[in-house]
């Protein structure tokens, strides 16, 4: 794989493609969740740490489309359905669980860096609206 720009991520390149597929925050924790097993959309909510059942539909639908996960409906009452990783998405669980790990020895380092930013982006701003007081001498008289 050539490093050089243009090559490794033409338009109609497999390399964007991969990253459209995974880029979604709530794809990866999908994806995570899913390493150790069918779960059902219930589980996955739980699991999952803030997403909404819409959000998480519209993502097993994406996911499904991609061929990396699968639905189970299973003809039982109440009706049950279980999500699990196809033999496609079983594919991604190496480059997930390294990113994962990267992001926890990296994590603090990132959030660090962003607060620094931020930090600087507010100063730069209070100096820029700041009006300058003109300097008054106590000792003149304005008449």
């Amino acid at each position: 794989m050539s490093l050089r720009p243009g090559i490794a991520f033409l338009a109609d390149c497999p390399a964007l493609l991969a990253m459209e597929i995974i880029a979604s925050k709530w794809s990866m924790v999908t994806l995570f969740a899913l390493a150790d097993g069918p779960l059902r959309h219930g589980e996955l909510v739980e699991l999952s740490g803030g997403i909404s059942r819409k959000v998480l539909t519209q993502t097993l639908r994406r996911l499904q489309a991609n061929g990396l996960v699968e639905r189970h409906a299973y003809a039982e009452a109440p009706p049950r359905v279980e999500y699990s990783l196809t033999d496609l998405g079983r594919t991604l669980e190496k480059p997930i669980r390294m990113l994962t790990a990267w992001a926890q020895e990296n994590g603090e380092a990132v959030v660090t860096f962003r607060e620094a930013a931020e930090a600087a982006r507010t100063i730069e701003a209070d100096q820029a609206t700041s009006v300058k007081t003109p300097h008054v001498d106590e000792n003149s008289s304005r008449f």
